[in-house]
């Protein structure tokens, strides 16, 4: 065998192996949220003897978890819609305008601080604010916290998109009529639609995953997400393995369901701002 057929078998196995690693996790989940709780504490076979929906059944039928994954769901859609709302006509004035001296240059980078402060660090003035304004335990109080955490993303994430579609474009539709608004709503918008899908996405595993805000905001399943809700099945005793990772995989299915329908524009909007 060449040289070459030896590294592209390099490869493959490379890629196998880290497919394997990836999927056996999910695997494991899938075929533990089928057994029922004695199987999974007793027995140590992976594969179980007899199928069951216990546990899903459990999730519905006497613990709320519908109102979790309802509220994870309206809660992820509508902040990543403000975000991205916002977000991206900053970054268009960002991408496209000189702030006094140069300042469009750091604005980005300077917001992108914001979401790597530790959030530990400012959960208590928010829970403060959120008490004073009678926002605890609602559903806005977590929407507008993750849409302002989710803005500087999308500003810092759709500047170097925006950058990378010639502005000729905009000047030709704005010659033939066009306000910049509209130039920017029918000509930059389509083009940087795979940007936007793939910081959309970043935006929706970030929020729809989040624990520690949504923990201390909410306090009942009339506005509890699903983390907090799946952080319910552990006991003080025991933890109900079953459920939890039936709450595992029925949790992963909007992100998964999500991925399947944008994933064509994915790879390309990874890609596309890569280059600044």
């Amino acid at each position: 065998m060449t040289r070459y057929g030896l590294g592209r078998l390099a490869w493959v196995a490379a890629a196998l192996a880290a497919i394997l690693f990836a999927l056996t996790p999910l695997v494991w989940m899938v075929l533990t949220s089928l057994k029922s709780n004695r199987e999974i504490t007793q027995e140590t076979s992976l594969v179980p003897e007899s199928l069951t929906s216990a546990n899903y059944v459990s999730l519905f039928s006497g613990r709320e978890f519908g109102a979790y994954l309802t509220n994870s769901i309206v809660v992820t859609t509508l902040s990543v819609a403000i975000a991205l709302i916002l977000g991206t006509q900053a970054a268009y004035v960002l991408a496209r305008f000189r702030l006094w001296g140069g300042m469009q240059r750091y604005v980005g980078f300077s917001l992108l601080m914001v979401r790597l402060l530790p959030p530990v660090v400012i959960i208590i003035p928010i829970f403060l604010v959120a008490q004073q304004f009678g926002l605890l335990n609602t559903q806005l109080s977590l929407i507008v916290v993750y849409a302002t955490f989710n803005v500087t993303i999308v500003v810092w994430m759709m500047e170097s998109f925006f950058r990378e579609i010639p502005v000729d474009l905009e000047e030709a539709a704005m010659v033939d009529g066009d306000t910049r608004f509209t130039a920017f709503r029918r000509i930059v918008l389509p083009l940087a639609a795979p940007g936007l899908v793939a910081t959309g996405i970043f935006a929706v595993i970030t929020t729809y995953n989040e624990f520690l805000f949504a923990l201390v905001l909410t306090s009942t399943p009339a506005a509890e997400t699903m983390p907090v809700g799946a952080a319910t099945l552990i006991g003080r005793i025991n933890v109900d393995w079953g459920a939890m990772s039936a709450a595992g995989v029925i949790g992963a299915l909007p992100i998964v369901v999500f991925s399947i329908f944008v994933q064509k524009h994915l790879v390309r909007g990874l890609t596309m701002g890569a280059v600044k």
